[in-house]
């Protein structure tokens, strides 16, 4: 798999759950975790796909 593939897959995945963790955060629940690792892996997976571009 390319990095570019790569990168667009983690951002994929990080988005929903970022949103996930600032909607649990506003409802009781462990929110802050979740959007920690959503947004590490957003903006991983943005810089990546970016890096990739020629």
């Amino acid at each position: 798999m390319s990095e570019g593939r790569t990168g667009r897959v983690m951002a994929a995945i990080g988005a929903p759950l970022a949103l996930a963790g600032v909607a649990m955060h506003l409802l009781p629940g462990p929110g802050v975790p979740v959007f920690i690792v959503g947004a590490a892996l957003l903006v991983t997976g943005l810089v990546m796909a970016a890096a990739a571009r020629p």
